[in-house]
């Protein structure tokens, strides 16, 4: 049984426990093998090389950037991953070994970024595309790193691992990921050893240019159609549950069990990924099953997405949103029976690179929800010339979601739940299919928005 497997940042900086509760629970001898991991960098390191994924701050890429100097974060780095090293010592990392081998690489970066800086400080070329280099040389560090010293650790543990470097760090030809991988994993006998690979792979196409800080999971569905395994499996620090335990309480919600991919999609949309749908997408049209596990309950299946699957009762399955959107409510009056004014909209949107998650229409206002992050003071500008009345306000959505849940009386269960908490409904909205109803609320209700469905649903 051939599975490949993702581990998040936050479950491999607690190698140990990655050890004992995924390589060695219940296993032994050959039982060990024919498996590939596909790791993400240790948690935080990615944040250094590039950015901080929330709160933004700089890391070493927005030094060269700006045209700042990067030596001294780069070798402040050197010492931090170094002491990262130390503290994996103890499960049998040869500490000399992982030491020179990060030492080389980031000398070895250092040499390439200094090349990068002195392209662009010519103005010969286009800074976009160099600096996008940068960020594919800076994030693969992370990730072959974190292998590495997982690849060391088992092998000084006496198992067979075998690290594959997808980075192709000193590997210069001209490569698409798909070959990349091809070529790397194609003569690995994966029935005799474990394989550790990293989240970063290396393209002509640029996997950080479409995917940006979601290519790790991408790499994992790529090799996963390549290699077509029983399944495929990804361990986070959290069960895929059926509301956040943070919010309504652990003894108030659980795992999910079983769903399908569409749901995995609309949960996506919403923020709360089990995987990014460009990698959920490869993996349902090649059938690959997906389970979502908790790293520190091993002894738990976790969540099994498979293609056809449906709810044997019409009940929600995940109660979820975020607080993170903004709508946008566009009037006019001469919208009524007006064909094409949707279109011209949508054509503003797609000008500006805006998607959006949620619209509904009436005879003269159209209202659009999109994130936070994609708010755009143009777009607005080009409404307000075009229409009457533009708003903009931000939001709270909630939303029910399942692959089975098209029964009589469920929006008014759960818009009499938000009502006695009196939480005003906004906006309101479900396609025919009724995986997603969505609601639109005040940002201050909704951690009750979300704790009153769940009580009434779940």
């Amino acid at each position: 049984m051939l599975t490949v497997e993702k581990i998040g940042g936050t479950s491999m900086t607690a190698l140990g426990d990655v050890i004992k509760n995924i390589i060695l629970f219940e296993r032994s001898g050959n039982q060990l093998y024919n498996r590939i991991f596909v790791v993400s960098a240790f948690s935080g390191v990615t944040n250094l090389l590039l950015e901080n994924k929330k709160t933004k701050a700089p890391g070493v890429y927005h030094r060269l950037a700006t045209y700042k100097d990067f030596h001294k974060p780069l070798k402040e780095l050197i010492v931090k991953l170094k002491q990262l090293n130390k503290n994996y010592e103890g499960l049998g990392l040869n500490l000399a070994q992982a030491d020179a081998f990060i030492e080389q690489r980031l000398k070895d970066a250092q040499t390439y970024l200094e090349n990068i800086a002195n392209i662009l400080a010519s103005g010969y070329v286009n800074k976009a595309d160099v600096l996008l280099a940068a960020r594919e040389i800076l994030a693969s560090i992370g990730e072959s790193h974190s292998a590495f010293v997982f690849a060391n650790v088992l092998q000084n543990m006496g198992i067979n691992a075998t690290f594959v470097d997808l980075s192709g760090f000193h590997d210069h030809r001209s490569l698409t990921i798909d070959q990349r991988i091809r070529k790397d994993l194609q003569h690995i006998d994966f029935a005799g050893t474990i394989t550790i690979v990293t989240g970063y792979a290396k393209g002509t196409e640029g996997i950080m240019r479409e995917f940006d800080r979601g290519y790790s999971e991408v790499t994992f569905s790529k090799i996963a159609v390549e290699v077509k395994p029983q399944e495929a499996i990804i361990h986070k620090e959290y069960h895929l549950c059926t509301a956040d335990p943070q919010l309504v309480g652990v003894e108030n919600c659980f795992p999910v069990g079983n769903t399908n991919y569409d749901v995995a999609d609309q949960l996506a949309d919403v923020g709360m990924e089990a995987i990014h749908p460009k990698a959920s997408k490869p993996l349902e049209i090649n059938d690959i099953d997906l389970r979502i596990k908790n790293t520190f309950q091993p002894e738990h299946p976790g969540t099994l997405i498979t293609r056809e699957y449906i709810c044997d009762k019409k009940r929600v399955e995940v109660i979820t949103g975020t607080e993170q959107v903004m709508m946008i409510d566009i009037y006019d009056p001469s919208m009524v029976g007006n064909v094409g004014t949707d279109f011209h909209i949508m054509q503003l949107f797609y000008k500006y690179g805006v998607s959006y998650t949620f619209k509904a229409t009436s005879a003269n206002s159209i209202s659009i929800v999109i994130w936070d992050k994609d708010f755009n003071k143009k777009l607005i500008q080009e409404l307000e010339d075009d229409y009457e009345k533009v708003t903009v306000e931000k939001m709270a959505m909630v939303c029910l979601i399942g692959s089975n849940m098209d029964q009589p009386g469920l929006l008014a269960k759960s818009a009499t739940a938000l009502a006695q908490k009196g939480i005003n409904i906004k906006s309101c909205g479900f396609a025919l299919r009724k995986v997603n109803i969505q609601f639109l609320v005040a940002r201050e209700d909704f951690a009750e928005a979300i704790k009153a469905l769940n009580k009434a649903m779940i």
